[in-house]
């Protein structure tokens, strides 16, 4: 087996991918810094203020108690001598809850082709995310193709294609208003007649509340598990940071529909506070695969609990 590899670290230095992060979700929008801390006790009447900063961040009910308490854990009862001091407490209870979502995907060596499913609401930039999952997975030596599954759409489907053409990947695509099924059938028949490494399928965007576009989403499931009994080898969620709690809402529905594998994160340069994903690990026992704060392909990186924790505490420029 072989997991996505981190190249997105970018240490204390505030390069790379990390560093983009703490600048989109640091400084004044940071957690917690608007207060006035030093010479206080973590008393009930802190508590408080500080889980109004939380759900401000859309971290949610549940995740800001469960990080209240860990802060209690790590501050007692002592006065706060410093700023910094409640800073590096948030974040080791962020990173704690966190962490356990914090799990690369995997690629066994065992599955070929291995069939990444993406589905998402319209707007969350799931097919994007397909394209430069392709790009990404082809630059770590693997063999990829698309599969236009998203059939509603036309422009969805010229936009696939443009990720195929500009980095020489196949995609298999149909007439727009084809069964989406059947696009996704083909192009796995195909992946394995060619020996393709990864089949990245894309799908019709859709509300979570819409029952007929999720039964269609449950066949297109069906219909992999035809091909092969463990397809689809991971059912990623793409989701808009900048929609809040309705990204939980979305999360838990898609959930109970398919049965997610990993949850990708994107448009946290678009006011998104990234609080939500803190709301959605204390939902659902889903890991965070990638994460991604622009358009361009170096924008999208691998989820790292600790770094994400601390671009959502730390004061922008200080390092970690």
């Amino acid at each position: 087996m072989r997991a996505m590899p981190d190249k997105s670290k970018d240490g204390a230095s505030g390069r790379g991918f990390f560093g983009r992060l703490r600048k989109r979700l640091g400084g004044d929008k940071g957690l917690a810094l608007s207060l006035n801390l030093v010479g206080r006790k973590l008393d009930a009447e802190l508590a408080e203020e500080l889980e109004t900063q939380l759900l401000l961040a859309d971290v949610g009910i549940e995740a800001s108690e469960r990080i209240i308490d860990g802060l209690r854990h790590r501050l007692g009862a002592k006065s706060i001598q410093d700023e910094a001091e409640v800073r590096n407490a948030l974040r080791d209870s962020i990173t704690d809850l966190l962490a356990e979502h914090s799990r690369p995907m995997i690629i066994a060596e065992t599955e070929r082709p291995f069939m990444i499913l993406m589905v998402g609401v319209n707007g969350s930039g799931k097919t994007t995310t397909t394209g430069k999952l392709a790009k990404i997975l082809q630059d770590q030596g693997y063999s990829v193709m698309l599969a236009a599954g998203d059939t509603f759409r036309a422009a969805a489907v010229e936009q696939l294609q443009s990720w195929g053409e500009r980095n020489q990947i196949p995609v298999i695509a149909q007439q727009t208003g084809a069964d989406p099924a059947a696009v996704i059938y083909d192009a796995f028949e195909a992946a394995k007649a060619r020996g393709i490494d990864v089949l990245l399928a894309d799908t019709a965007g859709r509300l979570q509340s819409k029952v007929g576009l999720m039964a269609e989403l449950a066949k297109i499931v069906r219909v992999a598990k035809r091909l092969d009994p463990t397809a689809p080898h991971e059912t990623m969620l793409v989701l808009d940071a900048s929609l809040g709690q309705n990204a939980v809402n979305q999360a838990v529905k898609f959930h109970e529909a398919i049965g997610l594998t990993g949850i990708t994160m994107t448009k946290l340069d678009g006011g998104g506070k990234g609080g939500v994903l803190l709301a959605i690990a204390e939902r659902l026992d889903v890991p965070f695969r990638f994460i991604g704060v622009g358009e361009g392909i170096d924008d999208m990186g691998v989820f790292d609990a600790k770094q994400f924790a601390a671009a959502l505490v730390e004061r922008a420029g200080q390092p970690e």
